[in-house]
C-alpha cells in the first residue's frame, strides 16, 4: 500500500473514533491563547515597567519567552511523534498556565523574565503539536482549508489582543493579561481530553536525550548571542566569541549526534526532500522580513510621521487581516493550482509590500503603510499556509510532528536573526549619520525614544526633532532596503519548489 493510501485509512479510523470539529476547535483555542500572548503582555508593558521598574530589562520580557519557545520546538514535535499529540500538547498547555499564574503573581522584573521563560517553555508546544493534529486528522484535501482557520486565529488575536490588553490594564490590572489564560487553557484541555483519540503504536522508544541537550544549547546560546551581540555586550567582546563557540561547537555535536541516534531528535532525512528544504529556509527569510516590519513599522508611523500609537498599531494590524484572508485563499489555490504555483503568487506579494515600504517617505501617510503591511500579509498568508499544507503531505505521521515544528522554529529563528541584523543597521546607520552631520554631542540614539512621547518630545529644539526624523527616515530606509533583499530572496527560493506530481 502507498503511503497516500495508509494515509487515508488512519484519518479513516481516528475519524470514526472522534467528533473532529470538537478537537479542531480545542487546538484552535490553544494557538488562539498563545497567539494573543504576543500582542497583549505588547499593550500592558508601559504599565508593567511602571508598577515593577526595572525598564533595562524590557526586552528580556520578550526574549525570555521567545529563546524557550524556539529551544524546545524541534524537542516537542519529536517527542509527538514518539509518544502522541495528545499527551505532549495538554503538557505544553499545562506548563503555559502555571507560566501565567507565575506571570500574575511576581513584583519585580526579575521574577517576571523567570516566569516568563516558564511561558515560554510550554508555548513551544502548542504551536507545533497543534498544528500537527490537524494534518492527523485531516486529509490532504480537507487541511488546506482548515489551515486556512487556523492562519485566522492569528488575524483575531492580533486585533483583538490590543483591545482586551487596554481594556484590562485600564480597568482591572495588568495581572489579568496573563491570568486570562487561564480559562482559555483549561477549556482546551478539557476539548483535547474528550474528543481526541490516537491510535499511537504501543513500542520501547529510544528517547535521543544527548540530541535534546545539544540541540538546547545550541539554540539557547546562539539566541543569547543575537539578542544581547551589540547591545549588551559589543561583538568582538570575549563573551560573544565565547559563546558563539560554544553554539557552533555544540551543534556541530548535535548533528554527530543525530547521525548516530536510533530515533533523533531531529530526523535529517527529511531536509533531503526538496519541498521541505525550500520551504524551511523561505520560513527562516520570511521571518527575518517579519520581523523587520513589525519591529520598526510603528517606531516610523509614530517618530517620524508624528501620528499616534493607536494609528501606527493600525498599520500593522492590516498585515493581520491579509494574512488570514489569503490563507483561506491559499487553501483553495491549492487544490486548483498546487503548492508551487500557490507560493510564486505569495512570493510576488511579499516583493510588492515590501518595495511598498522601500520606497516609503515620511509624507506618504499612514495608508500608505497600511497598504505595504497589508500586501505582506497577503504574501505570508500563501506562502505560509502553502509550506505547512506540503510539508505534512509529503512525510508520514512517524515525521510529522518533526517536521512540522521545524518549518516553524526556522521563521523563529528568522525572526531573531532579524531582530538582531536590522536592528543593528538601524543604530549603526543613525549613528553614522549624527557623526556625518556633526550633531551627534546634542542627540544621540537614546534621544529617539523621546520622539515616541509627545511629552518627551516637546522637551527638545526644533532643530534636533528635525535632525532625529531625517535621521531615523534614512536608517529605516537601510532597514527596508534588506528587508526588500529578502523579500527577493524568498522569491527566488519558490522559484525552486519542485512542481507537484500528479497522483493516480
Amino acid at each position: 500500500m502507498t503511503q497516500a493510501v495508509l494515509e487515508k485509512e488512519r484519518i479513516k479510523k481516528q475519524s470514526s473514533n472522534m467528533k473532529r470539529p470538537f478537537v479542531l476547535a480545542a487546538v484552535m483555542l490553544a494557538m488562539f491563547m498563545a497567539a494573543i500572548e504576543a500582542t497583549i503582555v505588547s499593550t500592558a508593558m508601559p504599565a508593567i515597567v511602571g508598577e515593577l521598574g526595572g525598564f533595562s530589562l524590557y526586552s528580556w520580557i520578550f526574549s525570555s519567552y521567545l529563546l524557550m519557545n524556539a529551544v524546545t520546538v524541534l524537542i516537542y514535535g519529536k517527542l509527538s511523534d514518539l509518544f502522541g499529540r495528545k499527551p505532549v500538547l495538554i503538557f505544553g498547555i499545562s506548563v503555559f498556565l502555571v507560566g501565567s499564574i507565575l506571570c500574575g503573581l511576581v513584583n519585580s522584573m526579575e521574577w517576571l523574565i523567570a516566569a516568563r521563560f516558564v511561558q515560554g517553555f510550554g508555548a513551544g508546544a502548542v504551536m507545533p503539536v497543534a498544528s500537527t493534529i490537524v494534518g492527523d486528522i485531516y486529509s490532504k484535501e480537507e487541511r488546506a482549508k482548515i489551515q486556512g482557520y487556523l492562519s485566522s486565529v492569528w488575524g483575531i488575536s492580533a486585533i483583538m489582543g490590543p483591545a482586551i490588553g487596554g481594556l484590562l490594564v485600564q480597568f482591572v490590572s495588568w495581572r489579568f493579561v496573563f491570568w486570562i489564560n487561564i480559562p482559555l487553557g483549561l477549556l482546551a484541555i478539557a476539548g483535547l481530553v474528550l474528543y481526541l483519540h490516537e491510535d499511537v503504536e504501543r513500542k520501547k522508544h529510544s528517547i535521543d536525550y544527548k540530541g535534546a541537550f545539544l540541540l538546547f544549547a545550541s539554540i539557547c546560546t546562539a539566541m543569547v548571542v543575537l539578542v544581547e551581540g551589540g547591545i549588551r555586550w559589543p561583538w568582538l567582546s570575549t563573551q560573544i566569541l565565547f559563546l558563539t563557540a560554544a553554539a557552533i561547537l555544540s551543534f556541530v555535536l548535535f548533528i554527530r549526534q543525530e547521525k548516530r541516534a536510533k530515533e533523533p531528535m531531529m530526523p535529517f532525512e527529511i531536509w533531503r526532500e526538496k519541498s521541505i528544504f525550500i520551504a524551511n529556509m523561505t520560513s527562516l527569510t520570511t521571518g527575518v522580513m517579519l520581523i523587520g516590519i513589525s519591529s520598526f513599522l510603528p517606531a516610523f508611523v509614530q517618530a517620524v510621521m508624528g501620528q499616534t500609537p493607536i494609528v501606527a498599531g493600525f498599520t500593522l494590524t492590516a498585515m493581520s487581516i491579509g494574512w488570514p484572508i489569503a490563507a483561506t485563499v491559499s487553501g483553495n489555490l491549492l487544490l486548483k493550482i498546487g503548492f508551487r504555483t500557490t507560493s510564486v503568487i505569495g512570493g510576488i506579494a511579499l516583493i510588492a509590500g515590501s518595495l511598498v515600504f522601500f520606497n516609503l517617505s515620511p509624507d506618504d501617510g499612514p495608508l500608505w503603510a497600511a497598504l505595504g503591511s497589508f500586501i505582506v500579509g497577503i504574501g505570508m498568508g500563501m506562502t505560509t499556509t502553502a509550506f505547512i499544507v506540503s510539508i505534512q503531505s509529503t512525510v508520514s505521521w512517524e515525521q510529522r510532528g518533526s517536521a512540522t515544528a521545524a518549518n516553524m522554529f526556522m521563521r523563529t529563528l528568522g525572526n531573531t536573526i532579524g531582530a538582531a541584523l536590522l536592528g543593528g543597521i538601524l543604530n549603526t546607520r543613525l549613528q553614522s549619520y549624527f557623526n556625518k552631520q556633526g550633531i551627534n554631542e546634542s542627540v544621540n540614539l537614546d534621544s529617539v525614544n523621546q520622539l515616541l512621547s509627545s511629552e518627551s518630545a516637546s522637551k527638545l529644539s526644533n532643530e534636533a526633532i528635525q535632525a532625529l526624523k531625517a535621521g531615523l527616515t534614512q536608517s529605516l530606509h537601510s532597514v527596508y532596503m534588506v528587508v526588500f533583499a529578502f523579500a527577493i530572496i524568498s522569491f527566488l527560493l519558490v522559484l525552486n519548489l519542485p512542481k507537484e506530481r500528479k497522483k493516480a
